[in-house]
């Protein structure tokens, strides 16, 4: 789970913190696991992986890769607690 914990710090709680909204921890709720694998998969659509074409493919291939180990860690983390992911996920899976 170490790379879920490292996104959920550096990721989802650094804008949450910044909005105002209640900071994730794990154990994560149905509502939080959804919310993570939405920002996954926006991360994974092709214009905001490639930054628009400002990075190189083998930048774009480590960040892929790093949020492909992110989604299957929150799938194994929602499955221990009796969980899943509900929301329709398109460019990861």
């Amino acid at each position: 789970m170490r790379n879920l914990q490292q996104y959920i710090e550096e990721n989802i709680n650094s804008w949450r913190s910044v909005v105002g909204k209640p900071l994730m921890s794990l154990p994560l709720s149905q509502e939080e696991i959804n919310d993570i694998a939405e920002d996954l998969d926006c991360r994974m659509s092709p214009e905001n992986l490639h930054c628009d074409g400002e990075i190189s493919a083998t930048e774009a291939g480590r960040k892929a890769g790093y949020y492909c180990q992110v989604f299957a860690e929150l799938k194994t983390h929602a499955k221990s607690q009796g969980l899943a992911i509900t929301v329709q996920t398109w460019d990861i899976s």
